[in-house]
C-alpha cells in the first residue's frame, strides 16, 4: 500500500497494479479495500492493459479526513491521485462514487481523460430539497458520532429488519460500521447532484467521453436515475448489462471498462 497527503493534510491509502493508461477507481458508499471482495478481481481482469489506481475514500480504511467535508476536498483527493500517476488518468465510479468521479470530470479539465459511471443512484422522483432534508438526517447521526445508528439508517433502505438484525450479529458488521460516519459524505454528494429538479448546469463544461451504464435487474429506480444522469451531460452515452444489479460482476463490467477506456 501506498499513501500521499491530499491538498487539506489528509493521507489518502491506495494501491497501484498493472501498467498502461491510468484508471483510478471511485468506491460508493461504504466502499473501501479492506471489505471490498470483489474489486480485486475487476483490477486483476483490468491491469494487463491499465494502470488501475484503488483507492480509501477519505475517512476509511487506510485514509484520513480533515475536517470539514466538502465535495470540493474528495476531487482534490482525486486530483492528487492523478498528479501522482502521470497528470492523466480516466474515472470509474460506482454508485455515489459516479457521481463523484462526474463532478471530478468537469472539475479537472486536461488531467481527467474520460468517465465511466456504474449506476449513479440518482431517483427521478426526488428533487436536491429531498435529498438535502436526507443529508441533515445524517448529519444530525453524524455529529452525535453514531456511526452505527448511521449504518443501520442506510442499510435499512436495502434490507429487511430481519436481515439487517443478522447483518450486524456478523463478524462482517463492524469494518462497516466503522465507516459509518462517512455516510454523510456519500449524502452530501448525492445532495449537489441536482439543482432543484435540474441537471447541474456545471456538467454542461465536461468535454470528456462519459458512458453511464447500469444493469437491467438492478433497483427500480436505478434505469431511469442513469437515463437522467446521462440526458445532463454533452455527448454522453448510456449501456445497460443484461443480467446485472448494483453489485455487477467484474465478468460483466471489465470488458466494458477495457473497450471504453482502451478508445483514448
Amino acid at each position: 500500500m501506498a499513501t500521499l497527503t491530499s491538498k487539506d493534510g489528509s493521507t489518502i491509502g491506495y494501491d497501484t497494479t498493472g501498467s498502461g493508461p491510468v484508471i483510478i477507481l471511485v468506491a460508493g458508499a461504504t466502499q473501501y479495500r479492506a471489505v471490498d471482495n470483489t474489486t480485486p478481481r475487476l483490477i486483476e481482469m483490468l491491469s494487463a492493459r491499465f494502470t488501475v489506481v484503488n483507492y480509501d475514500r477519505r475517512g476509511r480504511g487506510e485514509s484520513t479526513e480533515v475536517a470539514p467535508y466538502a465535495v470540493a476536498r474528495e476531487i482534490e483527493d482525486i486530483e492528487a491521485l492523478i498528479d501522482a500517476h502521470g497528470g492523466r488518468a480516466g474515472l470509474y465510479g460506482m454508485s455515489s462514487g459516479a457521481v463523484l468521479a462526474l463532478e471530478a470530470g468537469v472539475a479537472l479539465p486536461g488531467k481527467v481523460t474520460g468517465v465511466l459511471l456504474y449506476e449513479p443512484p440518482v431517483s427521478v422522483e426526488q428533487s436536491s430539497a429531498d435529498y438535502w432534508k436526507q443529508h441533515a438526517e445524517v448529519a444530525a447521526m453524524a455529529e452525535r458520532g453514531d456511526a452505527d445508528g448511521m449504518m443501520s439508517h442506510f442499510m435499512g433502505a436495502f434490507m429487511s429488519p430481519e436481515e439487517l438484525a443478522g447483518f450486524k450479529q456478523s463478524p462482517a458488521w463492524p469494518p462497516f460500521a466503522a465507516v459509518g460516519l462517512t455516510i454523510e459524505h456519500d449524502y452530501r454528494v448525492m445532495a449537489e447532484a441536482k439543482d432543484g429538479d435540474r441537471h447541474p448546469a456545471r456538467w454542461q463544461a465536461i468535454a470528456v467521453p462519459v458512458l453511464v451504464v447500469n444493469g437491467d435487474s438492478s433497483f427500480p429506480f436505478i434505469d431511469a436515475g442513469a437515463a437522467w444522469v446521462a440526458a445532463g451531460v454533452p455527448r454522453a452515452q448510456r449501456r445497460v448489462l443484461a443480467g446485472q444489479g448494483h453489485d455487477v460482476s467484474p465478468e460483466a463490467l471489465a470488458p466494458v471498462m477495457t473497450e471504453f477506456f482502451g478508445a483514448f
